[in-house]
């Protein structure tokens, strides 16, 4: 049985011959439809120069969706603090929570959001990778202009992304909620959890601990469908284990022909055993087991199927066998 909160990030995928503009159209028809479904929060990925993700700032399409819905949170999963002037996040999401009261949340990351080094320095103006101590202050700076600078009430929700310890340090030392990205990085949940939780000091903006749970969700009505709808993201991901990440989102009817390498099986079979995929039993079982092991407070599901349809009934299939309390 799942008791925690489910929420859904939005990672906006490119279909195979798609215009930007009919990606944007499915993310707009998704917000509407997880709201109705009773999904606590949706959140926005920050990407840039991809063929198979949509480069659309996460602050743009929180503001889109905030005016067409009227319940659901909505906020980045995550923005990406050194791509940003941290004032500039501060006055864009303090605006957004304003607008729409106790709707926004601001999750904050590190990385480039990008494979391509061009693309990289150019979003952040020729610098190169930020340093700890950098993103330290990139994060600080951001809580620190919320309250001084912005000062409306409300202010949005600040959430910290993290994918490793050194990161789930960081949200401790703040005493800020932390979100983490098990659908990257499962082989560092626990200890990253553990060392969060040792070391949490609570601050305005989080008492206790408080931990989001990402997990990469595919459900259908059985074994062999949720196989074939998370193929073309197995292409993807093998891809980007050889460092290539110019890949487009292929078709499931792609998917199924794709040659992977024995290792590339392997290590997708392994990543593969640590999320959500199957029938809606068996995806319910799953994800009960991650908060079990985790002690997750709120689970996110993330699900990069071809179709928005498809998409959609696998949120729906969850939907139907739990039932969520609200996302606090």
């Amino acid at each position: 049985m799942i008791t925690v909160p489910l929420s859904a990030l939005e990672v906006a995928m490119v279909q195979t011959g798609a215009r930007a503009e009919d990606t944007l159209r499915d993310t707009t028809e998704f917000a509407r439809r997880l709201e109705d479904l009773g999904y606590g929060r949706l959140w926005y990925a920050e990407h840039h120069h991809s063929p198979a993700i949509g480069a659309f700032p996460p602050v743009v399409l929180t503001a889109h969706a905030a005016a067409l819905t009227s319940s659901i949170r909505l906020g980045s999963g995550g923005v990406l603090a050194p791509n940003h002037a941290p004032i500039m996040l501060a006055e864009q999401f303090g605006t957004l929570a304003a607008l729409h009261a106790g709707r926004i949340d601001l999750g904050i990351g590190r990385g480039p959001g990008t494979f391509d080094d061009s693309t990289a320095r150019a979003l952040r103006r020729g610098a190169g990778p930020t340093t700890d101590d950098e993103y330290r202050d990139d994060v600080s700076s951001i809580l620190r202009f919320l309250v001084d600078e912005v000062a409306l009430d409300p202010l949005p929700e600040p959430w910290l992304l993290s994918s490793s310890t050194a990161g789930a340090a960081l949200a401790a030392e703040l005493g800020l909620p932390i979100a983490f990205a098990h659908h990257i990085r499962p082989d560092n949940t626990l200890a990253a959890l553990s060392h969060y939780r040792e070391r949490f000091s609570p601050s305005r903006w989080c008492e206790r601990p408080r931990v989001l749970l990402c997990v990469e969700t595919v459900c259908a009505e059985t074994e062999e469908e949720a196989a074939r709808l998370a193929g073309p993201m197995d292409v993807v991901k093998a891809a980007l284990l050889k460092g290539q990440g110019d890949i487009t989102f292929p078709t499931p009817e792609e998917a199924t022909t794709h040659p992977f390498t024995a290792e590339e099986a392997r290590t997708l079979a392994g990543f593969r055993a640590h999320q959500a995929l199957g029938s809606p039993e068996t995806v319910v079982k799953q994800l009960a087991t991650l908060v079990d092991v985790t002690g997750a407070d709120e689970l996110m599901l993330v699900t990069p199927v071809y179709v928005l349809a498809d998409r959609l009934r696998s949120y729906e299939l969850v939907k139907q066998r739990v039932m969520m309390p609200t996302a606090p």
